[in-house]
């Protein structure tokens, strides 16, 4: 598991991730060359996964985000994956999820405006194989996301 050591590289991490190694190594009061052994091993124990930009997509001109549930026909013996395969194909959903119970899987649907996503919606979600419900909500307000643990 882990040590207080890497957790607190972690914890640095999370909080500036665009931070040298030497100097999360300082706030971490270890050396360098330690903090990036430890940060490899890390990567290597599949904990860190990796760094990635994070795009706030309304300032490109995404004004609707949209939360799509879907219960799945599952008298077809593929009915997941191909529902999974087809919607992965839509650059508009930006998230996938899977559930169990009444409702199957979730998407979210980013859309410049309503014209926009009502043509998704009638072209390119409609026509996702194997549904039997589906439910829309429309995002009104997001009040809390983070990636960051309590670390």
């Amino acid at each position: 598991m882990l040590d207080d050591a890497d957790r607190r590289l972690l914890r640095y991490l999370q909080s500036d991730p665009t931070a040298p190694v030497s100097e999360l190594a300082e706030r971490c009061a270890m050396q360098p060359a330690t903090a990036a052994r430890r940060l490899e091993k890390l990567s290597a124990k599949g904990i860190l996964k990796g760094q990635h930009a994070v795009i706030d997509w309304t300032k490109l001109g995404f004004a609707v985000e949209v939360s799509l549930r879907f219960t799945l026909d599952k008298t077809a013996p593929r009915a997941f994956d191909e529902f999974q395969d087809a919607a992965r194909k839509i650059p508009e959903v930006i998230a996938i999820q899977t559930f169990l119970g009444r409702v199957d899987l979730r998407l979210s649907v980013i859309a410049r405006d309503m014209t926009h996503y009502q043509s998704l919606y009638r072209n390119q979600i409609l026509t996702l194989p194997h549904i039997a419900e589906l439910e829309p909500l429309m995002h009104v307000a997001t009040i809390k996301t983070t990636e960051t643990l309590p670390i």
